[in-house]
């Protein structure tokens, strides 16, 4: 009987743009300006990104270009949680201290705000224009192409 190997050789390929965008803006403010100056319509998903379930959370907008056969995808990259310890004080009373929590959707990538992951079966040929786009956004401070397959979690930007 013939052995069949099957080799995956291709699977891994990058078929998606990812643009990264530095700016202090709240999610809903930064995905208005990119609808603006890009002419785009991106719009909040009914769930956030969702990481150990439901610990941490992602704000993530969605467009669907069926013209290009294009998806694009604005994902926060920052998440704070809140959580309260007992702080030994040696006192009679107990208290509580708040403490904030910082964690990062790509731990690479820890001063980016914003990813922008645009998702093309084909080349895309439209990332310059849409990198001069997003920099003309007063209140953004800088953006820049990442290459994927440099990045070591990049299987937490898989959003289907």
């Amino acid at each position: 009987m013939a052995i069949h190997k099957l080799v995956l050789d291709d699977v891994d390929s990058d078929l998606f743009t990812l643009i990264a965008i530095h700016c202090t803006l709240e999610d809903y403010r930064i995905a208005y300006l990119l609808n603006k100056f890009l002419g785009i319509t991106l719009s909040r998903k009914a769930d956030d990104l969702d990481f150990k379930n439901g610990a941490l959370t992602y704000a993530i907008f969605e467009w669907e270009d069926c013209k290009q056969q294009t998806l694009w995808n604005l994902v926060s990259n920052v998440c704070k949680t809140e959580s309260f310890r007992e702080a030994n004080t040696g006192s009679l009373f107990s208290i509580q201290e708040k403490i904030t929590q910082v964690n990062h959707l790509i731990p690479e990538y820890k001063s980016v705000n914003y990813f922008l992951k645009i998702d093309n079966d084909y080349s895309f040929s439209k990332e310059k224009y849409i990198l001069n786009s997003i920099l003309k956004i007063p209140q953004v401070a800088t953006a820049y192409s990442i290459q994927p397959n440099q990045l070591k979690s990049k299987d937490h930007l898989i959003f289907s």
